[in-house]
C-alpha cells in the first residue's frame, strides 16, 4: 500500500497498476482534469504538477515544493509526499496569487497549457526570494505555449514573485509536515493488474530485494523508463522504486571526491558540481527542463547507458568512479569501464549503482564542457564534449577528453589525448589533435546530425576549448552552446 497527501487529503492506495502514471491517475481515477495531457513524453509541460516533500533544514523538517511532469511519474513515486494540482490552488472561490497574476497579465490564450504554466509558476513562487527573470525562464523552459504567450507569462512570473503573501499552504505547513512524517516508508509495495512495485526504505533492503528479484527494473526518477510505458506501450511487470531511500539521495563533499547518491535528483547535483566545475553546472541547466531535473537522477542518467546522455562524457573526463553494490558486496569501477556497448553495461545481475564519486578540482586543472543541440533548452545532445586538461609551463601534462553522441557509448578520445600529452599548448598541436580525433570516432548520422557534422563539430569544440583557455582575456565566455 502507498500513502500520500492529495493537497491535505490522505490517500491510501493498495490495488493500483504500478504502471499507472500520475497523469492518468488524476484524470481517469479522480476526474481531476485540470492537469492536461499534451505530449505524454515530458516535453510540453501541460501535465505539470507540484510535489511537496520533507527536507531537513536548520534542524527542522519543512516542505520543499517541486514541479514534475505527471505523464512521466508513476503513482508509486507519490508515496510519502504531497501532490498539488491546479484545482488545489483556488480557495473559497478566490484565485491563488499565481492564478491572479496570470489573469492580470493576460498570460492565458487558448488555455490548454495554462494549468501546467500555473503550477510551474506556483513552484517558482514557493522557491523564489523575489522576481528574477533568469530563474523564471528556467522554471518555465519545460512549458511550451503554442499561442506564443511567453512575454505575458514572464510578466505574470514577475508579479507572482514580486511580493508573495502567505497562502493556505503556508498556513497548513505544520499540519502537512506532521501528516507526511506519520506515513511509514519502508517494507511496502503497490500491486495491481498482475504487476508489482516494491518500495524499499534503505540500501540494505534494496540490495536484498534486487538479489531476490534481479529481473526487476530499478525505478529512480523514471523520466526515461516511463517512456517505455507511455510511448512504447510496454508493460513493466516488476519494478523497485528507489525514491524512498534517503541514503541514495545524499550528496557529500569529501576531501578527494564528491560522493553523490545514485538517486540524487539532477537539480540537487547542480549547485555542488557548479561550485567545483562551472561548466558542469552550466550544462546541467540545459539538461532537459526543470521538471525533468527535479525528478531525473544522476545514477539514472548513467544507468540507462544512452550514448547521448549529457552527464557521462563530463564524468568520464573528470575520472569519476562508481560504487556498485550487489547483496552485501561492493566494488568500485571507473565510469569509463562501465559502458561496454550500446545499452550494455558492466553491471552484474542484481548489482546496482550506489554512489558516483566525482574527483575534486585540482590546482591548475582546466575543465571545459559543451553541448550542441538544436534548441537551447529541453533538447537532447547531437554532440556533447568534455575536456579536462592540466597545463603546466605551457605544456599539456594531463589530458582526459570524452564525447557523447560520437559512438555507441560515451567514451574517451584516446588518440586525441596522446596527440596532446607532453606537447606545447599551441594551435599547431591542437590541429594535430583534431586530426587524431578523426581516428577516435566514426560517428553515425541520424535525424539529429550527420556523421560529417558530428566529426567536424567535435574537432571545432576542441579548438574552442583551446581558444578559451589560451586567451582568457577574451570577452565574456559563453558557456551555453547551441
Amino acid at each position: 500500500m502507498i500513502q500520500f497527501l492529495l493537497n491535505r487529503e490522505l490517500r491510501s492506495e493498495s490495488a493500483l497498476d504500478p504502471n499507472l502514471t500520475v497523469l492518468r491517475y488524476l484524470r481517469e481515477h479522480l476526474r481531476r482534469t485540470g492537469t492536461k495531457e499534451g505530449c505524454n513524453s515530458g516535453d510540453c509541460g501541460a501535465c505539470t504538477v507540484v510535489v511537496g516533500e520533507l527536507v531537513a533544514e536548520d534542524g527542522r523538517e519543512r516542505l520543499r515544493y517541486r514541479s514534475l511532469n505527471a505523464c512521466l511519474t508513476f503513482v508509486a513515486a507519490l508515496h510519502g509526499k504531497q501532490l498539488l494540482v491546479v484545482e488545489d490552488l483556488e480557495q473559497r472561490g478566490r484565485l491563488h496569487a499565481v492564478q491572479q497574476a496570470v489573469v492580470d497579465r493576460h498570460a492565458s490564450q487558448c488555455g490548454f497549457c495554462t494549468p501546467g504554466v500555473v503550477m510551474s509558476l506556483f513552484a517558482l513562487q514557493k522557491n523564489a526570494d523575489g522576481p528574477n527573470r533568469e530563474r523564471a525562464c528556467e522554471a518555465l523552459a519545460g512549458n511550451l505555449c503554442r499561442c506564443t504567450g511567453y512575454r505575458p507569462i514572464l510578466a505574470a512570473a514577475e508579479q507572482a514573485c514580486g511580493a508573495p503573501e502567505p497562502d493556505q499552504f503556508d498556513a497548513a505547513e505544520a499540519e502537512t509536515v506532521a501528516a507526511l512524517k506519520a506515513i511509514v516508508r519502508g517494507g511496502t509495495e503497490l500491486a495491481g493488474n498482475d504487476r508489482r512495485c516494491l518500495l524499499p526504505a534503505s540500501v540494505d533492503e534494496l540490495a536484498t530485494l534486487y538479489t531476490a528479484y534481479p529481473e526487476a527494473r530499478l525505478l529512480a526518477g523514471g523520466t526515461d523508463l516511463a517512456l517505455e510505458v507511455t510511448q512504447q506501450h510496454r508493460a513493466l511487470p516488476l519494478t523497485i522504486h528507489l525514491g524512498g531511500i534517503e541514503e541514495l539521495k545524499r550528496l557529500t563533499p569529501g576531501s578527494e571526491a564528491i560522493e553523490i547518491g545514485a538517486a540524487t535528483p539532477l537539480a540537487d547535483c547542480q549547485a555542488a558540481l557548479a561550485a567545483e566545475y562551472p561548466d558542469f553546472g552550466a550544462l546541467l541547466k540545459r539538461f532537459a527542463s526543470l521538471q525533468i531535473r527535479n525528478q531525473g537522477t544522476l545514477g539514472g542518467n548513467i544507468g540507462n547507458a544512452s550514448p547521448i546522455g549529457d552527464t557521462p562524457p563530463l564524468l568520464i573526463a573528470l575520472g569519476a568512479r562508481l560504487l556498485l553494490r550487489k547483496g552485501e558486496t561492493s566494488r568500485t569501477l571507473a565510469l569509463e569501464d562501465f559502458f561496454l556497448d550500446y545499452k550494455v553495461t558492466a553491471l552484474e545481475s542484481g548489482e546496482f549503482i550506489e554512489k558516483i564519486l566525482v574527483p575534486r578540482a585540482r590546482l591548475g586543472q582546466a575543465f571545459r564542457a559543451y553541448k550542441l543541440s538544436k534548441r537551447l533548452d529541453d533538447d537532447i545532445s547531437a554532440v556533447c564534449a568534455a575536456f579536462n586538461l592540466l597545463i603546466e609551463d605551457g605544456r599539456v601534462r594531463e589530458a582526459r577528453i570524452a564525447f557523447g553522441g560520437m559512438a555507441a557509448i560515451p567514451r574517451r578520445a584516446t588518440a586525441c589525448e596522446r596527440a596532446l600529452l607532453g606537447q606545447p599548448f599551441e594551435a599547431a598541436v591542437i590541429e594535430r589533435a583534431c586530426t587524431a580525433l578523426a581516428g577516435d570516432f566514426d560517428p553515425l548520422g541520424d535525424f539529429r546530425a550527420s556523421r560529417e557534422y558530428r566529426l567536424l563539430a567535435a574537432q571545432n569544440l576542441l579548438r574552442k576549448a583551446f581558444l578559451e583557455l589560451h586567451a582568457p582575456a577574451l570577452p565574456t565566455r559563453v558557456t551555453d552552446h547551441v
